[in-house]
């Protein structure tokens, strides 16, 4: 009996570490600036916004090139958002309420397919965290958006119908598969880091990266 327990014990604590450490790694990463430079002339301005646990980077639609805002149906809205993530939770997970543990277990353990989240705006939201660009990190943020959109046979971003959450938000088929190594916030990390935007070595969380452009 008790050398069943020390078994029971010592795997119960390989479970507990394997969180643990995925935590404590993700904060060390997270701390640690990537493109932190005050030299580079910045004359664009986009934002970052989170809903608390999720982050979006908005774009003005005029600094959006034409391969982006192709077949988004953008007409007079003046700031476009984009968001990734696993295709099963965003769909069946409109709101907070609706999480179940079968949802966020799949989505973080399991790869599976993904969706970038297209959302319009009209007016600038007063919580949006300013991010000042350059116009050379534009053009590479654009191409790193566009990139991960799937595309059909005729080269056209493919959009769920009717799918979205309200009238100004639309879902798009996406490249690449959601883990817990790559979520939506790694995401949006990743699309500044390559742009050679200031940054997080790497992160899963939206707090620390926003507190970058907040100090």
């Amino acid at each position: 009996m008790k050398r069943f327990l020390r078994k029971l014990l010592k795997h119960l604590l390989y479970v507990i570490a394997i969180p643990v450490t995925y935590v404590i790694v993700s904060i060390v990463l997270s701390y640690i600036t990537v493109n932190d430079s005050n030299a580079i002339k910045t004359n664009n301005t986009i934002f970052l916004n989170t809903n608390g646990v999720h982050l979006d980077i908005i774009i003005p639609t005029p600094l959006l090139e034409e391969k982006l805002s192709n077949n988004l149906n953008i007409n007079t809205q003046k700031y476009i958002s984009f968001g990734w993530g696993d295709e099963n939770f965003y769909l069946n997970t409109p709101t907070w309420g609706d999480l179940t543990f079968k949802n966020a277990f799949s989505a973080l353990f399991i790869n599976s397919s993904s969706l970038v989240h297209v959302t319009k705006y009209q007016q600038k939201k007063g919580k949006w965290v300013e991010v000042n660009i350059s116009d050379n990190q534009l053009n590479k943020l654009n191409v790193y958006i566009t990139k991960s959109f799937k595309l059909d046979f005729n080269q056209e971003k493919i959009i769920l119908k009717d799918k979205g959450y309200s009238f100004n938000d639309d879902f798009y088929k996406a490249t690449g598969s959601y883990s817990c190594l790559k979520t939506c916030n790694t995401w949006v990390n990743s699309a500044l880091k390559t742009s050679g935007i200031k940054s997080c070595y790497w992160t899963p969380f939206d707090f620390i990266l926003l507190k970058k452009y907040k100090n």
